[in-house]
């Protein structure tokens, strides 16, 4: 009896290892066909992206509202409008990823942004004698309209969006050209350093007061007056701030909130 007990254990046994690898097998191909299936709509995706941008790329490069509009829709889908090289591939090849997404979008999308990013660089370099390497978003975005000095024509007309992305697209550089926000106005920043939180809270003030002066910095952040010529020290020897030595008391103005308000 237990020979007879012993042998249906073992048959039980050896039908359930033949069960579970048939549902290995069934499984495997549920995926295979699963991955093959969202390939294929990948494929039409793509040609359709592509058509797209091929068909209006006279408005993604001309119309600022049209392009963001065109922005907005890829990064609903999750495809980067600069060749998206952290976008992974749908099938896991994330190595060429960006590659496929730079000819899906073809190039005039890629262009446009690229020539953008020239530009702030160009418009960084150029007034860093005057603002330390702090400039407005919106400085940059007028002086780009403008076009490069001395020359007819060659204007960008690029929106805020379009000059967040061209940033963007030098992080390459090493983090050179960063995005700050003080005083609820967006800045370039395109030197190396760090700011200090000290330095920061002065040109937030600055951006709300306009200026500011050491016995101000004292009385609204109740700092000692060696703090406050300190950290002012640090900003005029960075050319973050102009000093205005007419008044009774010397001010302290930002040279982007000076241009701003000019």
């Amino acid at each position: 009896m237990s020979s007879t007990r012993r042998g249906v254990g073992l048959n039980a046994f050896s039908n359930a290892a033949i069960s579970s690898e048939q549902y290995a097998r069934h499984g495997q191909q549920l995926r295979s066909n699963h991955a093959e299936a969202l390939a294929n709509q990948l494929s039409v995706f793509q040609a359709a992206l592509h058509n797209f941008s091929l068909t209006h790329a006279k408005d993604i490069r001309s119309n600022p509202n049209f392009r963001a509009e065109f922005a907005r829709m890829c990064n609903a889908i999750g495809v980067d409008p600069l060749a998206g090289s952290n976008v992974k591939d749908i099938r896991g090849a994330g190595g060429g990823a960006g590659g496929v997404w730079a000819k899906m979008l073809g190039s005039s999308v890629n262009d446009f942004y690229f020539e953008l990013a020239v530009r702030v660089v160009e418009v960084c370099r150029e007034t860093r004698g005057e603002n330390g390497g702090m400039i407005a978003v919106s400085d940059v975005q007028k002086r780009v309209a403008k076009g490069r000095s001395g020359l007819v024509g060659g204007g960008m007309d690029a929106t805020e969006d379009d000059l967040l992305r061209a940033i963007e697209s030098l992080q390459p550089l090493g983090g050179m050209f960063k995005v700050q926000v003080l005083g609820g106005c967006k800045f370039i920043r395109s030197v190396p350093k760090e700011l200090n939180p000290d330095q920061a809270k002065v040109l937030e003030v600055i951006q709300i007061l306009g200026h500011v002066t050491v016995s101000m910095l004292q009385a609204n952040l109740d700092w000692e007056r060696a703090r406050a010529i300190t950290v002012i020290d640090d900003l005029v020897a960075d050319s973050l701030v102009w000093i205005d030595s007419q008044a009774e008391e010397p001010e302290f103005w930002s040279p982007g909130s000076m241009h701003e308000g000019g």
